[in-house]
């Protein structure tokens, strides 16, 4: 459910930020990180939404347009800089429109940011939904405090995961997520190079993707993942292989950590499972 909700929001931004491309060019540029409120609206969407053509900045002075940016921070409970209204202003002096300012235009714009407003909505509140009921499992807090994790990759990977004591070792749980390598040999041959064998969880397999990413954008040489995935890259291997390689990594930590964790703390097995399915 969530990914579906994350692919059709990336793909009606992906045409609003299109159709912003002809009435206020790099719009959705100028906020840098995508900025959101607690309903899941990205910052530049609501913008956009009021100030749907570049002349609708330019119709106001500066200062008045810095005054009306602020009141609209204000009510939509965003942070206000005076410096992001100047650059807003000087963005709009810059742009060049391909569509006129008529209410032809402003209809397609408001329709298309209603439309991926409405999926974020929908995704933050599933996204809230799935860290609640992750919350009730007794690993939550041990998997929460792994790095790479967060509100919505620790859910998933407990979600696919279930209890992890159903794998018997490590091995199994890196198989479950189809990124293991098969053995390719016949006879004397037996190839060095082989691709994962993609059996397993495919949702699991994104989920503990998304984390390698993480970890290799956001971490630092003191996280074994890192380094692990920090060698291979500098051994020349490429993206997809350090990043795989990280991933079956994280997955072979997540069984010690959460297996040692049920353990200790005496958890029935059936009190641990979340999809039920073995």
């Amino acid at each position: 459910m969530y990914e579906r909700l994350a692919s059709t929001a990336t793909s009606l931004r992906n045409g609003l930020i299109a159709l912003a491309d002809q009435t206020f060019p790099s719009i959705d540029q100028a906020f840098g990180h995508a900025i959101k409120n607690a309903d899941g609206h990205e910052k530049w969407v609501d913008f956009f939404s009021i100030y749907w053509h570049r002349d609708c900045v330019l119709r106001l002075s500066i200062e008045k347009f810095t005054e009306s940016y602020r009141k609209w921070c204000l009510r939509r409970n965003y942070k206000f800089r005076t410096n992001t209204a100047h650059k807003l202003y000087a963005l709009a002096q810059d742009a060049v429109p391909t569509l006129p300012k008529n209410n032809g235009t402003k209809a397609l714009v408001l329709q298309a940011c209603k439309s991926l407003n409405a999926v974020c909505e929908a995704k933050q509140s599933t996204q809230e939904e799935m860290n609640r009921l992750a919350s009730l499992l007794p690993e939550y807090e041990v998997v929460m405090q792994m790095e790479g994790t967060g509100p919505i990759t620790g859910p998933a990977l407990m979600a696919e995961i279930g209890d992890v004591r159903r794998f018997k070792n490590k091995k199994a749980l890196v198989a479950f997520a189809g990124i293991d390598a098969p053995p390719f040999q016949s006879g004397n041959f037996e190839s060095k190079s082989r691709h994962v064998s993609k059996r397993g969880s495919p949702h699991l397999r994104r989920a503990v993707f998304l984390v390698a990413n993480i970890i290799l954008t956001l971490s630092h040489k003191d996280n074994s993942v890192f380094c692990f995935m920090d060698k291979k890259r500098a051994e020349g291997k490429h993206y997809y292989v350090y990043t795989i390689a990280g991933s079956a990594k994280f997955l072979r930590i997540y069984y010690a950590r959460v297996t040692e964790y049920l353990r200790t703390q005496e958890i029935p097995v059936a009190a641990s499972c979340l999809n039920g399915n073995s």
